[in-house]
């Protein structure tokens, strides 16, 4: 008996011992690469599963997590304010659980955001769609101006009112320029389509986007688009059971019934980009503004509520675009009270479109 229970005494510390030896291991392997990773802070206006904006980040950021196989990890923090001292605070907080590199994705945390650079010289700042740089603060966006183009014609062909409704978050150059570039598609192929703009001065209302949407449904408009964060205008298009453009995400899946297609971004090569120029030192402070070409906007595939004389108009001038034949900003280009904004033959430079205030002349809005 003695014999038996000293069988089984040291078989159970022998189990006891492979077990502890095997979770020590494990554990000091994920404790290894979680302190010898570098951390990575992403800061969102919305919540990560907004169904646009901030979702698209989310979803570049999980990519590049991925890239890097275990040697980066990232924080986040959703819907913060656009006050200064909202990101201030949250540049504070990312950089005490380790972040090196923050990444701030709304147009409205620059203030923060160089405040924080200022604050913290010795971590990297990149801010998406501004334009405040510093040593180690740079920025980035897409040039989302040339699928918004492109979705504008898709708009301008599908429309029977030739009333085309438009929901606006805050009437800032981005969101102008969006505008423009929208309606000179829809002018390209319908001269006589008008794009109706209704303003939320918010990223991300789904109540008050909607509201919006339907309020330009009520006025006649049969196609809907947007720079908006949610999905809200697409529902307000399918209960009107009119179609829709998107904006940020592919809505294929979850308003299959009114979306034809959407201007994208793909922003997780670009991140695996920077953290890795970061690591090696090579990186340096730019405003980065990527195009078609380069993969960083895309117009998105177009469903089969598009018809294939429009998929082969848009297909025609989405290769024009990129081989560099097209370009949206080209004049003659008069704003909506009937000023020549750019001369025939001339092209807005950079820096026109990036402080853009003016609506080309297709466009009514009450600003």
């Amino acid at each position: 008996m003695k014999k038996r229970l000293s069988l089984v005494l040291a078989l159970m510390l022998l189990v006891s011992i492979i077990a502890g030896c095997g979770g020590g291991a494990a554990d000091n392997k994920d404790d290894g690469a979680a302190k010898d990773a570098v951390k990575v802070g992403f800061i969102y206006v919305g919540p990560k599963d907004d169904g646009g904006w901030s979702e698209i980040h989310d979803i570049g950021r999980l990519e590049m997590e991925k890239n890097f196989d275990g040697k980066v990890t990232t924080i986040i923090k959703e819907s913060v304010p656009e006050e200064k001292s909202e990101v201030l605070s949250t540049v504070r907080d990312m950089v005490d659980q380790g972040a090196t590199i923050i990444f701030g994705t709304s147009f409205g945390f620059m203030e923060g955001l160089a405040e924080g650079a200022k604050e913290f010289p010795e971590v990297t700042f990149m801010h998406c769609s501004g334009y405040t740089v510093a040593e180690n603060m740079g920025t980035y966006f897409g040039r989302i101006y040339e699928p918004r183009y492109l979705s504008g014609i898709v708009a301008g062909m599908t429309t029977k009112t030739n009333k085309i409704a438009y929901v606006a978050a805050n009437q800032i150059p981005e969101v102008v320029r969006g505008i423009n570039a929208f309606s000179l598609g829809v002018k390209a192929v319908n001269p006589e389509a008008k794009v109706y703009v209704a303003w939320t001065n918010t990223w991300y209302d789904p109540v008050k986007e909607k509201e919006a949407a339907a309020g330009l449904i009520q006025q006649g408009c049969d196609v809907t688009a947007q720079h908006q964060d949610s999905v809200a205008t697409m529902e307000a298009a399918k209960e009107a059971e009119i179609l829709s453009i998107g904006y940020d995400l592919s809505a294929v899946e979850s308003m299959p019934e009114v979306y034809m297609t959407a201007p994208l971004f793909d922003f997780g090569e670009y991140y695996t980009q920077v953290v890795q120029s970061v690591m090696d030192g090579t990186w340096k402070s730019e405003q980065y503004w990527g195009g078609m070409k380069d993969g960083v906007v895309a117009l998105d595939t177009m469903t089969d509520l598009v018809p294939a004389d429009v998929q082969e108009k848009v297909k025609e001038e989405e290769k024009k675009i990129l081989d560099g034949e097209l370009f949206v900003f080209s004049g003659e280009i008069k704003d909506n009270k009937g000023e020549v904004r750019v001369e025939e033959g001339q092209k807005m430079t950079d820096e026109e479109m990036l402080s853009v205030d003016w609506f080309v002349d297709n466009v009514v809005t009450n600003k």
